[in-house]
């Protein structure tokens, strides 16, 4: 079922969909952990690639970069394509000072300070939780594997918070206690969706930039440079 975002047909989407921001990293992927990827949707480079992984059938496609991107995509893969699993796998910035680059955290809520919920179904929330089911199936992947991960909230922004005049202001604003470990700005968008259509949403970060660290990763090091994540999502795939 064709979409003006999505040229792929119903039945080329499998049911679970691992989906990077950055289409490059979605091609990367599908070339070097899928077995005999097709390229199903490149509407607007937003690639699609269905293949199997380890014989199980598995989607990766990217968002694109924001909530409003995200929420299409998603929106349409839950409503339109029968998805019912989404991982999102990403690049993060860390807000602990304990943080490392590439350290994986798993986000188990999403705070926007946007209208995204307000504008899609007239619902003022601000905070949105990930599945605990397909979390749980990533915690115990991650133990598995001996892969490190740091669970905690994070939060999903309106701009790249690097680009904010004055962060701890942002950071003054949220609830109390809620304590973010990283930002990103797709997370907010899936969980909600995920909740409103009855379907499962989680959320894997990679650290690539920190107030707390010099270094920040190179755009080669954000696509090649993932790859514990993109096996630890790869592998709870299989257990869904």
């Amino acid at each position: 079922m064709p979409t003006p975002h999505n040229e792929a047909k119903l039945g080329d989407i499998a049911k679970t969909v691992i989906m990077p921001g950055d289409p490059l990293r979605a091609k990367y992927i599908a070339e070097n952990f899928l077995e005999s990827p097709r390229l199903v949707n490149s509407v607007r480079n937003a690639y699609a690639y269905t293949g199997t992984y380890k014989g199980k059938e598995i989607t990766i496609m990217a968002s694109g970069m924001g909530m409003p991107s995200m929420g299409i995509y998603c929106y349409e893969l839950y409503k339109l394509y029968n998805v019912e699993n989404i991982i999102r796998i990403g690049s993060c910035g860390g807000y602990k000072p304990e943080l490392k680059l590439f350290d994986i955290i798993l986000s188990e809520k999403a705070y926007s300070e946007g209208n995204y919920a307000l504008t899609l179904n007239n619902d003022n929330c601000h905070i949105a939780d990930a599945n605990s089911k397909l979390n749980t199936v990533i915690e115990n992947t991650a133990d598995e594997l001996n892969i490190s991960i740091i669970k905690g909230n994070t939060v999903c922004c309106d701009c790249f918070d690097l680009y904010m005049t004055d962060v701890n202001q942002f950071l003054s604003r949220l609830p109390e206690d809620y304590n973010p470990v990283s930002a990103e700005m797709e997370a907010f968008a899936l969980f909600y969706t995920a909740k409103m259509l009855n379907k499962k949403a989680s959320c894997l970060m990679s650290v690539v930039d920190s107030k707390y660290i010099k270094d920040v990763a190179t755009a080669e090091q954000r696509e090649t440079g993932l790859n514990n994540m993109i096996t630890l999502a790869l592998e709870a795939s299989l257990k869904i």
